[in-house]
């Protein structure tokens, strides 16, 4: 069994691979990941892999909890432990000006897409922020857009305006809201919608793609592929299976040299 950590702003998604791909995940705090309190939470999410686990692979946006992270992983396992970087990336190229400013979930992404879908293909990801990653016809990470979220955006507006509501995003039922909560959901998703469909159509004219691949993952990855037929996959665990295809390309690479995993 492989770990797998994505560190992110808010939360830490937590995943246990084999060598077919991910089987069970959790999401923790980022903040008890890098306080340390989430330490017998994620010993209990392992449980009885940890006798079996060969290794670990993570992805981090967050300096601060990297650290903290990776002294949580070695109280788990003693195996090869990767962190993915610019330096250690496997299965995408990467043809990027500054490498180094790339977001780890980011290319952990691409390496999936790439894998799975084929180049060119694009991976749009409903987080915090939506980004798009954009691997080439050549197989490279070349780079991609960022927006802000859907929860960021109708957050921003309850906490800017003094009626406007704290609203849940789900789907609506019409177009035309009969309520403010149904008139935020409608510039909400719908509007959304609206924004992730002309970027694939700008990101299609610009690769010279007659078919592209647009694979959806995050938080409303599901949510937002609903009405959007540009959509052609949905992957909850994809940044996750990024992180695991990594992990075996160097276990793969240390076999081949003859050297114990």
């Amino acid at each position: 069994m492989i770990l797998l950590l994505d560190i992110g702003n808010t939360h830490t998604h937590v995943g246990l691979a084999n060598s077919k791909g991910v089987v069970r995940v959790r999401d923790f705090s980022t903040a008890a990941v890098r306080s340390g309190d989430a330490a017998e939470e994620l010993a209990r999410f392992v449980g009885r892999s940890r006798a079996s686990l060969a290794g670990a692979a993570l992805a981090s946006v967050v300096p601060a909890a990297t650290e903290p992270a990776r002294q949580l992983v070695a109280s788990l396992t003693t195996g090869l432990t990767i962190q993915l970087t610019p330096e250690s990336l496997r299965g995408v190229g990467l043809d990027y000006p500054r490498p180094s400013t790339i977001g780890q979930d980011r290319l952990a992404n691409a390496i999936a897409a790439r894998l799975h879908f084929g180049a060119p293909s694009v991976v749009v990801d409903f987080g915090t922020a939506v980004t798009f990653d954009v691997v080439s016809k050549a197989g490279a990470y070349v780079g991609g857009i960022i927006a802000p979220g859907l929860a960021s955006m109708t957050d921003y507006l309850h906490e800017k305006t003094a009626l406007l509501p704290r609203i849940r995003i789900r789907e609506p039922r019409a177009v035309i809201g009969r309520n403010t909560e149904e008139a935020m959901l409608v510039g909400a998703v719908v509007g959304y919608r609206g924004l992730v469909r002309e970027l694939i159509r700008e990101l299609k004219r610009e690769l010279k793609a007659r078919s592209l691949p647009v694979i959806a993952t995050g938080g409303y990855a599901a949510l937002m592929a609903k009405g959007l037929p540009e959509i052609t996959a949905v992957q909850p665990n994809l940044t996750l299976e990024g992180l695991r295809i990594l992990w075996e390309a160097h276990a793969g690479e240390l076999r081949a040299a003859g050297k114990k995993v």
